[in-house]
C-alpha cells in the first residue's frame, strides 16, 4: 500500500472536508463528560417544567424524585446495574408517594444501558422490573380500569428499548471482532513483510557473497602467479595482472546488479543478465588462469531450465571452484559435471586433492550452498571421497517447491 493510499485525506484534500461532519467536537471531550453532557442538560429541563406545572406543596418531592430518577444516568456507562438499581429505587419512592413525573424515561434509558453492557440474565432481571413496575403504576393510575392498553404500550417500550440495548451490545461485539481480526490480519502482513524482507536480504547477501569471494580468490591467485614470475617470465606476469584486472571488472558488473537492488536511484538492475549456465565456461577459463585446472561437463538441455535454476547451478559450480582455488595446494584438477534433466538437475563438482580440508566446511560458504539448493526444492552435500579429495553434489528440482530443510 502506498502512503498515498494509506492517508488519502492528503492525496484528496476534499476527503478531509468530508470527515468533519463525521467527528463532532463531543467526540474530542473525555467519555465521562460525555456521559454527564446529556443530563446536565435534560435534568434543569424537568425542573424548569416541573416549576411551570407541579403544585408549589408538591414541588420539593416532585424535584427531588426528578433529581434521583436523571442524575444517576451520568454514571450508567461505568456501572449499569447501580445505575439501573437506583433509578428503580426512585422509581419505586415516586410510586409510594403517588407522584406520576416525565422523569420516568429514566427507567427505560438505564434499561437500554443494561441491556447494551451486560449479558442476556442481567437484560432480562431488569426487563422485568421495568414491566413490572409499569403493571403497577398502570393499577394506580389508570382510570376507570383500562389499564390493559397502557400497560401493553409501556411493556413493549421497554422490550423495544432491551431489544435495542441488546442488539447494540451484539454490534459492538461483532465491530470489535472484526477490529481484531482486521488487527490480526495487519499483524500476519507485516510479519510476511519482514519475512520476505529478510529472505531478499539473504539472497542478496549470498549473492555478494558468492560474487565478492569468487572474484576476490581469483584475482588474489593471478596477482600471486604475477609476483611469483615477474622477473623471469615478465610476459607471464603482465598477462597475469590484466587478467586479474579484467575479473575485477567482471566483479564490478557483477555486483551491479545485487546492490542495484538496495539502491532506490538505481535506474534498472534488471539490465545486468543473470549468470546461467553458458557461463560457466567463461568461470572454468578465470579458474585455469588462476592455476586450477577445470575439466566441465554439460550434459542435457540447459536452455529450458528457468533463469532462476541456471543462477543456482552456476553460484553453486562457482563456490566449489571458488573453495578448490583457496583450500586445494598447486597442482589439484577439478571436474564439473552437470545433467540437466527434465525432472531434476544434478551437479557434481569433485577435486583431487588428496589433503584434509577443515576450513572449507566453516564459514557462509556452505550453508549458503545449501540454501540455495534448497530454495529449488533440493538437497546438497559437501565433504571428502573416500580415496582422497573433495566433493560437492547437488540436486535440484526446476518444478518443485523449498524443501523442507537440507
Amino acid at each position: 500500500m502506498t502512503e498515498a493510499a494509506a492517508r488519502p485525506e492528503e492525496a484528496h484534500p476534499g476527503l478531509r472536508r468530508l470527515h468533519l461532519p463525521l467527528r463532532p467536537p463531543l467526540r474530542r471531550l473525555p467519555p465521562a463528560a460525555r456521559e454527564a453532557l446529556p443530563v446536565a442538560l435534560l435534568l434543569p429541563l424537568l425542573l424548569l417544567h416541573l416549576a411551570g406545572t407541579a403544585r408549589s406543596s408538591d414541588l420539593p418531592l416532585a424535584a427531588a424524585l426528578t433529581t434521583a430518577l436523571v442524575l444517576p444516568l451520568a454514571w450508567r456507562h461505568r456501572a449499569p446495574y447501580p445505575v439501573f438499581g437506583t433509578v428503580a429505587a426512585a422509581a419505586l419512592l415516586q410510586w409510594l408517594a403517588d407522584v406520576q413525573l416525565p422523569a420516568d424515561v429514566a427507567l427505560l434509558v438505564a434499561l437500554y444501558t443494561v441491556a447494551a453492557h451486560t449479558g442476556r440474565r442481567g437484560t432480562l432481571a431488569a426487563c422485568a422490573v421495568v414491566v413490572g413496575g409499569a403493571l403497577a403504576a398502570c393499577l394506580r393510575w389508570s382510570t376507570d380500569g383500562a389499564f390493559a392498553a397502557p400497560f401493553v404500550a409501556l411493556a413493549a417500550t421497554a422490550v423495544t428499548a432491551a431489544t435495542l440495548g441488546a442488539h447494540a451490545r451484539t454490534t459492538r461485539a461483532h465491530l470489535a471482532v472484526l477490529a481484531e481480526r482486521a488487527a490480526h490480519l495487519a499483524r500476519q502482513q507485516e510479519q510476511r513483510e519482514r519475512l520476505a524482507v529478510a529472505e531478499e536480504r539473504a539472497r542478496i547477501a549470498r549473492e555478494v557473497h558468492d560474487i565478492v569471494g569468487h572474484h576476490l580468490s581469483v584475482m588474489v591467485a593471478l596477482t600471486d602467479a604475477a609476483v611469483h614470475v615477474r622477473h623471469r617470465a615478465p610476459e607471464q606476469a603482465t598477462a597475469a595482472l590484466l587478467r586479474a584486472a579484467e575479473t575485477g571488472r567482471q566483479a564490478l558488473t557483477d555486483l551491479r546488479r545485487p546492490l542495484g537492488l538496495l539502491r532506490a536511484g538505481e535506474p534498472d538492475p534488471q539490465r545486468h543478465p543473470l549468470p546461467g549456465i553458458a557461463e560457466l565456461e567463461p568461470l572454468a577459463d578465470r579458474m585455469r588462469a588462476a592455476g586450477l585446472p577445470v575439466r566441465l561437463d554439460v550434459r542435457g538441455e540447459p536452455d529450458r531450465l528457468p533463469a532462476t535454476v541456471q543462477l543456482t547451478v552456476h553460484r553453486l559450480v562457482q563456490e566449489a571452484l571458488t573453495n578448490t582455488l583457496k583450500h586445494a595446494p598447486a597442482g589439484t584438477r577439478a571436474e564439473v559435471r552437470i545433467d540437466c534433466a527434465p525432472a531434476a538437475v544434478t551437479v557434481d563438482v569433485t577435486d583431487d586433492n588428496p589433503a584434509p580440508r577443515p576450513a572449507a566446511a566453516s564459514g557462509q560458504g556452505i550453508p549458503g550452498m545449501r540454501e540455495r539448493a534448497a530454495a529449488h526444492g533440493g538437497t546438497l552435500s559437501a565433504g571428502p571421497l573416500p580415496d582422497g579429495g573433495w566433493a560437492v553434489r547437488a540436486r535440484l528440482r526446476p518444478g518443485g517447491g523449498p524443501a523442507a530443510s537440507a
